[in-house]
């Protein structure tokens, strides 16, 4: 489920990512009434088998059942959950598939649970791998103006829809070689292309989110507060 919210007395509805029918938007009828057998198993990072009906914009959902355990999203990660859920609610078209995305996706959500990962590289590939599927083509690994390959040590700034040109410029949209390459094979061994990789991805996804902010970043920022003002503040979970 990647988002939910109230609908009714008794409803909600619901947003899913499915492997082969891509975003599905449901009414899960009476799931917020106390009998409901539905109420558990409707949240975020809880991988489901489910069943609806329906032809319009929005069916309704007939059965949902819980194929393993939610995975363990906590702390600072949960928001990377949070966004990376925002993320497709927004930008997937509705009824699309998205088969390749939706391992990405367990992808990412595996590697956010896993200690030994650092929440900013599953994000940055998974951020890659959704502009990839949205059909946003950019070669990383020529010069867009001469074709030549690029160069680790020289710089190329960034032009929508046009790719990355050499240019002596450097500000926000420029990018060296190295940074390039290591945004082509979405690997970050260094903080250097790991910050160049959150750069270019928000440059890239901007025009996609158009000028609403996304409200897992402005809760992400909350949490950060009461952290900074609560230092010494025992975890009581």
């Amino acid at each position: 489920m990647l988002h939910g919210r109230p609908y009714s007395e008794t409803s909600l509805l619901l947003d899913f990512f499915t492997e082969h029918e891509g975003r599905v938007r449901v009414l899960a009828k009476g799931a917020r009434s106390r009998r409901s057998n539905l109420k558990g198993c409707l949240q975020p990072f809880t991988p489901l088998l489910i069943r609806w009906s329906g032809r319009g914009e929005i069916k309704t959902l007939r059965d949902a059942e819980p194929i393993s355990l939610a995975l363990p999203l906590t702390g600072s990660v949960l928001y990377s959950g949070l966004y990376v859920n925002e993320l497709l609610s927004r930008l997937l078209e509705q009824g699309a598939a998205y088969p390749a995305l939706f391992f990405d996706y367990l992808q990412c959500l595996q590697a956010l649970a896993a200690s030994e990962y650092t929440p900013e590289c599953a994000l940055r590939r998974f951020e890659l791998a959704l502009l990839t599927n949205m059909g946003y083509g950019v070669d990383y690994l020529h010069c867009a103006g001469s074709g030549e390959p690029v160069s680790d040590t020289m710089t190329y700034r960034y032009r929508e829809e046009k790719g990355f040109i050499a240019s002596l410029v450097v500000d926000h949209y420029s990018f060296t070689g190295y940074e390039l390459k290591a945004l082509a094979n979405s690997e970050f061994p260094d903080q250097v292309t790991l910050k160049a990789a959150k750069r270019f991805t928000r440059i890239a996804l901007k025009p996609y989110l158009g000028g609403k902010p996304l409200k897992s970043r402005e809760l992400f920022r909350q949490f950060v507060r009461k952290k900074t003002d609560n230092p010494n503040k025992k975890n009581e979970n």
